[in-house]
């Protein structure tokens, strides 16, 4: 596969990834911010998703339409939902033939959706939860076609990779700002304040059919970073990586895929082979932190080794 074809797959699916996060991430704290109008503050989801600094975060935390603006239509935010999802369709464009034509139009139309006025409009004046609902539904309509309809060769394995590296990256992310507000204080018991976090990844539902016991922070981390079965857990995520990683093994990249399958398994065994209380004996905050920063290094190598950037 020609290193240009594999980047604009990567990085579609990376793009597409980061769109799903955001929008999962905004929904759910709107309706946190309804249960708690006045204390809320919408600068953890900005330190997350843009690179504001703090002055202007702050300067919008509180406004809960401003925000919702700013990171889903903002035609000058680098990372809003309309950018990203712009991005990936163009990247999209560009390998057509390498992608299904189902793919090709739930793109488009994702697109087209997102420039709709009327949603422009409905997201200042509306209830939100609805316009998100729609964007929400249509990537994981963007889930559900690829995986039912692309084959099992090269482009699907960079598309998975994109994906996983994104996701790894989201959850260590979430869990370390959330943690970060209360100071990583693991003996908070506020049931609401667990129950939103758990929301904004998808796993409030599998916490509570997995821990009886009620909200732990202890149990948080470990269903967020070493839960096999959690799709949105860290070691979910980098697993992945790695299995489609395997499946791009050829003899013509043999020092790239070497180097790379080292990095991969590194990030692996460190995840799978820690402990809550080793994590909090290094740090939560330190922890996340390398494994983000590994992750990163992951996709710098990906972008040496196999999408030919000097």
């Amino acid at each position: 596969m020609l290193s240009r074809v594999a980047d604009s797959l990567y990085w579609m699916s990376r793009y597409m990834e980061r769109t799903d996060g955001i929008l999962r991430m905004l929904r759910i704290n709107y309706a946190s911010s309804q249960d708690d109008i006045h204390e809320f503050s919408w600068k953890p989801v900005l330190q997350i998703f843009t690179y504001l600094d703090e002055e202007r975060a702050a300067t919008i935390s509180r406004d809960t339409r401003a925000v919702l603006q700013y990171m889903v239509t903002d035609k000058e935010n680098s990372n809003s939902v309309l950018n990203i999802v712009t991005r990936a369709r163009e990247n999209a464009r560009g390998v057509q033939d390498h992608i299904t034509k189902e793919l090709w139009q739930c793109l488009n139309d994702f697109y087209h959706t997102i420039r709709d006025e009327q949603l422009v409009r409905g997201l200042q004046t509306d209830d939100p939860v609805s316009i998100l609902d729609v964007l929400i539904r249509q990537g994981l309509l963007y889930y559900g076609i690829t995986d039912v309809t692309m084959a099992r060769g090269e482009g699907y394995a960079f598309l998975n990779i994109g994906k996983f590296i994104e996701r790894g990256v989201q959850a260590a992310d979430i869990l370390d700002i959330k943690f970060s507000d209360l100071e990583y204080d693991f003996t908070r018991m506020d049931t609401t304040w667990w129950k939103y976090l758990l929301l904004s990844i998808s796993g409030f539902e599998l916490y509570l059919k997995t821990y009886r016991s009620g909200f732990d922070a202890r149990n948080v981390v470990e269903q967020i970073v070493l839960n096999p079965n959690f799709p949105r857990s860290i070691l979910y995520s980098v697993n992945r990586l790695q299995l489609h990683f395997q499946r791009l093994k050829d003899d013509l990249n043999k020092e790239g895929y070497e180097k790379l399958d080292f990095m991969i398994g590194k990030i692996q065994s460190r995840v799978r082979y820690t402990t809550v209380d080793s994590i909090l004996q290094q740090g939560l905050h330190s922890f996340l932190k390398s494994v983000k920063d590994d992750l990163y290094e992951v996709g710098t190598a990906f972008n040496h080794h196999y999408f030919a950037y000097l």
